[in-house]
Order: C-alpha cells, then structure tokens, then sequence
C-alpha cells in the first residue's frame, strides 16, 4: 500500500483524544509539513480530558449504545457544560500552545466559530438497553452538514495551521456536541484533503487482538463488510468517518497509530489502513 505525496497537498490530521494518545510525535510532524508549505488542518478528539474533568468534578458521566452498536457519550446540558470547558479551554488552547513552541502559527478553533462546524440540533438519542431500545431526551449533540471551508481556507492561504475541536453549532446558534473523527471527515471532504486519523492502535483489525491482523487497504466497496463484520468499539466510527470523508469529497483515508516515528509521514508513506475512493470519486479527483 502506498500513497503518493504531492507538493503543497491540503492533508487534515486527527488526532485522538484518549489517553493512550502520543501527541509529540504528531505535532513535530505537523510541524514540520506546515513549515515546508503544506496546507495542514489539525482537528482533535478528548475524551481523555472530559473523563478526567467528570472525575475531578464528581460528575458520573453516562454512556449510550446506539441500534447500530456504537457508544457514545450522552451529553445532558451539565455534561455539555463539562464538555465545552475541556475541550476548548485544554485540549484546543494546549494543541495551539505546543504547535507555537515549534514556530508553527497556529489558530485555535471550535465548531462553534465563525459557524465553522454546523448542523441539526438532536434533543433526543434512541439507545439500546439490556436488548430493547429506548428513547433519551435532553441530549445535546447533532450531525454536521454544512462546514465553513471558506474560513479555513483564508486561515490557510494566510499561513495559519486551524486547529479544530467540538463542539460544533446547531442551525439556532448553540453550541452542541459531535463526533471528532466524523468532525474530520466533514473538514477533509469540505477541503477536498487527504484524512489521517491517528489514534492508539496501528489501524483497522480483523481481531481487535492481534496487531497482525492489520487490514492495509479497503476499497470503497469493502467498507460494509468491514463496518457490519469485524470493525468494533471506537473503530466502528473511524470506519464510518472514512466513508463519510470519501463521499464528501476526501481524496483518501488513512487510520494509523499515532505512537510511532514521524506518524503522518508514516500513514501518508503507507503505514496503517488506506480507504480507497470509489473509482468513479478518484478519476474526478484525478481529472
């Protein structure tokens, strides 16, 4: 598997935001493709961070299962509140400050800025328990459908590095929660980008369990099969943020560990899993 790099590429990086997550490797790498003329997106996860704000708060967070079988967070208005405090005022804040030290300039961003992640306010989540679904209200999250492309784009033709957290905006202007990978996929697709998405393991598995179960290229086509048979927990949504990067827009995919040497050049030389666009996306991109 390979990727061929192009001079003065748009490429979007996710970094994850648990704690098994190395972020100084990432960041030298981002680093040094802003310095060398790259148009570099840096969107970030942190759950680590609210887990960790819910703690020293007292704060029992709660977590829900979709019909689908993915978990997620459910964000009442205290846990927004809680939400809001560590993943603007750490993680963004602490990403920009690191990225400064390596002479990068970087401008720290939440979907709520200049509208930049925006889309339909959910006030309810279905949720499956002990087998039987149930609806929850009172949620605070939604779906992105729409993305200011044209304020990253000035931030980039001006030089600047966006680094873009959650939440993202609601159509009435509030600010709720969303998913960072898929948050990544909406920014790479609006940009026309290639999309690394680094986390803590080396890519998608066929066992959860042993790293030489390494898949190294899907094909756009095989992303059902992958979603529906052997992708799971917090990889289902990686696999389902690479399809929804593709059909937007994205020229290609990569999930890849982000604690190795030199990551993102490591994911766009080859390491990890590629997702391939369908052939008819890729010869639009081509042409």
């Amino acid at each position: 598997m390979t990727m061929t790099e192009e001079e003065n590429e748009t490429v979007v990086v996710k970094i994850g935001g648990t704690e098994g997550v190395e972020r100084e490797a990432v960041l030298d790498d981002i680093a040094k493709r802003a310095a060398s003329g790259d148009d570099i997106v840096v969107v970030h996860g942190g759950s680590g961070a609210v887990d960790d704000l819910h703690e020293r708060l007292g704060v029992e967070p709660t977590y829900v299962e979709s019909p689908s079988g993915m978990k997620g967070r459910f964000t009442d208005e205290e846990t927004m509140e809680i939400f809001k405090m560590a993943m603007s005022g750490k993680v963004n804040t602490s990403i920009v400050e690191e990225l400064q030290k390596r002479d990068t300039d970087a401008v720290g961003l939440s979907g709520v800025d200049g509208r930049l992640l925006e889309g339909e306010h959910k006030d309810k989540v279905i949720a499956v328990e002990d087998g039987r679904k149930k609806v929850m209200r009172g949620d605070h999250s939604g779906k992105i459908e729409n993305v200011n492309d044209e304020l990253l784009s000035l931030l980039l033709d001006e030089g600047y590095t966006p680094v873009v957290g959650v939440p993202m905006v609601s159509h009435e202007g509030v600010a709720v929660n969303t998913d960072a990978d898929r948050s990544a996929a909406a920014v790479a697709g609006a940009l026309g980008a290639r999309l690394v998405i680094l986390s803590d393991v080396p890519g998608l598995l066929r066992d959860p369990d042993d790293p030489e179960t390494l898949v190294e290229t899907v094909a756009y086509d095989e992303i059902d099969e992958a979603i529906d048979g052997y992708a799971e927990g917090k990889m289902k949504k990686k696999v389902y943020a690479a399809r929804e990067a593709l059909d937007a827009g994205a020229r290609s995919v990569v999930v890849a560990s982000a604690n190795v040497n030199s990551p993102v050049e490591s994911a766009l030389g080859g390491e990890g899993t590629l997702f391939e666009p369908a052939e008819s996306k890729e010869e639009e991109a081509e042409g």
